[in-house]
């Protein structure tokens, strides 16, 4: 496929209201690690089931457009400030999990202890 008809895909997609990351999930192609363990401080670590995440919400912006999608990138915005401590936590992981359960779906753990693994 020639760049330009690239492009015209790309918009296409923008058009009908679907982002390009939910559209590569769906044709299983933008999947990265099944579990992926986080950094989690004293607390302990957390092991997040990003498949299941990335099943359930189906736009890696969610949580991507806090972080980069690479490994030890939180970590990395913490270190360099451009991300601060329980950021991650209180205002992406936790609200949304908090939000889908007041709605009465099945979500995560809406409590620290409920991600952290000592």
């Amino acid at each position: 496929m020639k760049l330009k008809n690239w492009k015209i895909f790309i918009v296409f997609f923008i058009a009908a209201g679907l982002s390009l990351s939910s559209v590569l999930i769906s044709a299983g192609m933008a999947k990265g690690c099944k579990e992926i363990s986080i950094n989690g401080g004293n607390r302990g670590d957390i092991l997040l089931p990003h498949h299941l995440h990335q099943e359930t919400l189906q736009d890696c912006q969610v949580c991507h457009s806090v972080f980069p999608q690479k490994t030890g990138a939180i970590d990395a915005a913490k270190t360099s400030g451009t991300l601060k401590k329980k950021q991650v936590m209180n205002k992406t992981c936790l609200k949304c999990h908090r939000a889908m359960k007041k709605a009465g779906n099945k979500t995560g753990p809406v409590s620290c202890s409920g991600c952290h693994v000592k």
